[in-house]
């Protein structure tokens, strides 16, 4: 499983880093979880509010950061 944090470096995008690690950590699954701060990558996602969330591929939540609960919810 491939995470990704969209975000430009910001405290809410780091905030994600970190929370996204610890629901990892907890779900007990692995996966790579990688920063992305280049804008034009950001874009590619057709993000427009960061910190934003994505799984696989799939922007799974964007302009909030969830807690930990619900990210392990999203990784199923």
């Amino acid at each position: 499983m491939k995470i990704e944090i969209l975000g430009t470096g910001c405290a809410k995008c780091k905030t994600l880093y970190e929370i996204t690690k610890e629901a990892v950590a907890k779900s007990g699954k692995f996966a790579e979880i990688e920063k992305v701060e280049n804008i034009v990558d950001i874009m590619g996602y057709g993000v427009m509010n960061t910190p934003a969330l994505v799984i696989d591929k799939q922007v799974k939540m964007s302009g909030r950061i969830p807690s930990v609960d619900e990210i392990i919810a999203l990784l199923g």
